[in-house]
């Protein structure tokens, strides 16, 4: 399983000279760092206005606004669903988890539509906003599973104490559901970072690009010249050190909001 990040990080670090050798070269020699920047140094040249520190923070922007509006949105929901009594209440659960069984594709072009119709193509609205406005199933059924498991005798203790439900909310059921918060925002920002349908449909100027598509980009407009794998591979790394830094940072929470949600449902 680790044997293509390494190969990918190797051929990072490899001159031109040895990218195709066989054997392969695990260790090259000499070991190019300048291949890093040279890569993005190529972006630029490619797409003027586009370099590293403008794709990273496209990314980061995306990323990290679609990341807390998911969690807002997917975390009020899953409130409802697990501590409010309403006519239909697991009709509607049950309607929402079956729409994890459609293909994102069906959905595609109609919400492609309402988006130009609102003359926000080439904007970030559709990959922030639009996190508003639906998706997430799979979030919403795991924090409620995690909710479930909290016992009501808490939450009646904090009624009989003067606290209204938004106190309850806000100041007793975040706190206790944060492993299942940090388990969730690992996912979900791994899930927008990682999105090249999104931006690729909706953005048309390079500048505005993330790095998953800016990658493609450059990959496209290198494929008219001589390929250069080792730029490549050297982005591709650069793209996907953050994703595993916050893994192993966060591995502890991430484990621990899994498996006590699963726990109880």
């Amino acid at each position: 399983m680790l044997i293509p990040f390494f190969y990918m990080f190797s051929t990072s670090l490899k001159p031109e000279s040895q990218l195709f050798e066989w054997p392969i070269r695990w260790i090259p020699d000499p070991i190019m760092w300048e291949n890093y920047v040279r890569a993005f140094q190529e972006l630029s040249r490619i797409a003027p206005g586009l370099d590293f520190w403008r794709i990273l923070g496209n990314t980061l922007f995306i990323t990290i606004l679609a990341m807390v509006a998911e969690l807002v949105a997917v975390t009020i929901v899953a409130y409802g669903f697990a501590r409010f009594r309403f006519p239909g209440r697991d009709v509607f659960f049950i309607l929402m988890l079956s729409t994890m069984m459609l293909p994102g594709i069906i959905t595609l072009i109609p919400i492609f539509v309402i988006w130009r119709n609102l003359g926000l193509i080439d904007t970030y609205d559709p990959l922030v906003t639009g996190i508003w406005l639906g998706g997430g199933a799979w979030a919403v059924f795991l924090l409620r599973q995690f909710l479930l498991s909290i016992p009501k005798e808490i939450e009646e203790a904090a009624i009989i104490d003067g606290a209204n439900t938004f106190q309850i909310y806000y100041k007793i059921m975040l706190p206790l559901i944060k492993p299942a918060l940090l388990a969730l925002g690992v996912l979900i920002f791994q899930g927008n970072w990682n999105n090249f349908m999104g931006p690729l449909i909706y953005l048309n100027t390079p500048v505005k690009f993330p790095m998953v598509v800016a990658l493609k980009f450059f990959q496209e407009s290198l494929s008219k010249e001589a390929p250069k794998w080792h730029y490549m591979m050297a982005m591709s790394t650069v793209m996907a050190a953050p994703i595993l830094a916050l893994f192993f940072a966060a591995q502890r929470y991430f484990i621990e909001g899994l498996t006590v949600g699963a726990v109880k449902g």
